[in-house]
């Protein structure tokens, strides 16, 4: 899987994107400007970024550009978090649980939901 960050802003536009695509620059920015604040301009920029970086694709057949994920949410997900362990716990998923479980509690169903997880990687690795 290719790995890109992408930015905080960029996550907004592809949540909108996940949501409904294709979509026309004009649609992208009215969302952006209703639900962000965003102008116009801003909206653009972000959109040019993301195609540049393989977030996004652009088909500018007919008169107007229209814009989609070119990423599923899950990888992009995946990736993120993977950057996030790398960045923030040398690439250790036991430390990061280990973290988050001395720092808040957790209920016995998200336990049970680790344990079936854990159980599941190891069956795979036989």
């Amino acid at each position: 899987m290719e790995r890109f960050d992408l930015a905080p802003a960029e996550w907004n536009i592809m949540e909108s994107l996940w949501e409904q695509a294709p979509q026309t620059g004009r649609e992208l920015t009215e969302q952006m400007e209703k639900s962000v604040g965003w102008s116009r301009s801003t909206t653009l920029t972000l959109l040019r970024r993301m195609v540049a970086k393989g977030a996004v694709t652009c088909d500018t057949e007919g008169v107007k550009n229209t814009f989609s994920p070119a990423v599923r949410r899950e990888d992009a997900a995946l990736a993120e978090t993977e950057t996030f362990l790398d960045r923030v716990y040398q690439g250790s998923l036991s430390m990061m649980v280990s973290a988050m479980t001395q720092k808040k509690a957790i209920s016995k169903e998200e336990i049970d939901e680790l344990y079936e997880l854990l159980r599941q990687m190891e069956e795979g690795a036989k």
